[in-house]
């Protein structure tokens, strides 16, 4: 089993920024990728960013948050962050952690939720 725990969310002013972190654990061997998801109420879940361990297209992120969030790894720790500067409204969500281990199967987090007020 994986489980997944995501930890940084908050309540942040226009302009502000949060760090995300997701932290794997149990059966992560072979990851393909990891990457963050985000659902506003009353929106569907959609893709924020991604982080490939090899391939094309290793790092991505939706022209929503282009220029303003970074998505990088810590192998050692098995975690990844998403470092989210210049927040808008727009961007408040739950922010949910994915993974994708060989099968494939793909493995959520409970999500962290985050509020940008202006």
């Amino acid at each position: 089993q994986v489980r997944l725990v995501e930890s940084g969310g908050g309540l942040v002013q226009a302009g502000g920024s949060l760090r995300l972190s997701c932290a794997a654990s149990g059966r992560t061997s072979g990851t393909y990728a990891m990457g963050w998801f985000r659902q506003a109420p009353g929106k569907e879940r959609e893709f924020v960013a991604h982080i490939r361990w090899s391939g094309n297209d290793r790092i991505a992120y939706a022209d929503s948050v282009k220029g303003r969030f970074t998505i990088s790894r810590e192998l050692r720790e098995n975690t990844v962050y998403l470092q989210m500067n210049s927040l808008k409204p727009e961007d408040t969500a739950i922010y949910y952690c994915k993974m994708v281990v060989p099968g494939p199967v793909t493995h959520w987090g409970q999500g962290t939720q985050v509020t940008v007020v202006s």
